[in-house]
């Protein structure tokens, strides 16, 4: 199976993951592009629904409800991210007087919630691992959030660096340990010409994959160890997105790869 899949531009959403047509049974994914003028609308179905604004600003408006101007960067490479959160069954309308592209984070939930609007101030960062497994993490669904099962953020690989190293993988109900959630990263350069290397696997050998990421690429992962590295000079960045009813992190490392982290809290601490 080709867990990688690719994102090419279009005006309103379009879906790149959906259930039943990926490798994937509860997450969801697509990407809502917008020019000056447009709008559309969204219906949330039964699922919650995070909105990431990756770039440029619009307006949303549902039940009575208008959130204005919601954004502030122009691309991913500049600041924290905009974000609102919509619960199941809702109709939302989308709309931009300049221009938008959003990535749609979605699953299935069995209760209703309340929406939210998320700015840059909810957004914690963390600079995590050491060079030359260095990544600035920003996370911004959590447990902080009104999402029940989704868990999203924003890495910015130090330039050829690995991020997610040890290899480390979420799909053995071992809490508080590990949990299962099924993930998603999508990418995007700085320059657009970049690219990446993405490897996962699972240690009977079932799923050993290792893909060339560039501009707009995705890649699922259902199950298996993954661990990134970025080409040196460019700025790489990918969107993580998480769901499972063990919302946050909770994963463990390839136990071969583990003694990496000794050095890094070795490093830490000098």
């Amino acid at each position: 199976m080709n867990y990688k899949k690719s994102y090419k531009q279009a005006i309103g959403y379009t879906p790149i993951c959906r259930k039943g047509e990926c490798s994937l049974n509860a997450l969801e994914f697509g990407i809502i592009e917008l020019k000056a003028g447009d709008s559309m609308e969204y219906f949330s179905e039964i699922n919650e629904t995070a909105f990431i604004i990756l770039g440029g600003k619009c307006d949303v408006e549902f039940d009575g409800t208008v959130w204005k101007n919601v954004g502030g960067r122009r691309t991913v490479f500049e600041g924290k991210a905009h974000s609102f959160y919509i619960p199941r069954n809702k109709k939302v309308n989308i709309s931009t007087p300049w221009s938008v592209k959003i990535a749609v984070c979605s699953t299935a939930v069995d209760e209703d919630t309340e929406p939210q609007l998320l700015t840059p101030d909810n957004v914690n960062s963390l600079m995590l691992g050491v060079k030359p497994w260095e990544r600035d993490t920003h996370f911004i669904i959590d447990g902080r959030s009104n999402a029940k099962y989704l868990t999203i953020g924003e890495a910015f690989i130090t330039p050829g660096n690995w991020a997610g190293f040890p290899p480390h993988k979420h799909d053995v109900e071992n809490m508080p340990a590990e949990g299962v959630l099924e993930e998603i990263y999508y990418f995007l350069f700085q320059p657009e010409q970049g690219f990446a290397i993405q490897r996962m696997y699972t240690k009977d050998g079932e799923i050993d994959e290792c893909y060339v990421v560039k501009q707009d690429d995705l890649v699922e992962f259902p199950k298996g160890y993954h661990t990134t590295v970025g080409a040196p000079g460019y700025n790489t960045y990918f969107l993580w997105l998480m769901a499972g009813k063990d919302q946050g992190f909770f994963r463990s490392n390839d136990p071969d790869h583990d003694w990496v982290t000794a050095v890094e809290n070795m490093v830490k601490k000098m």
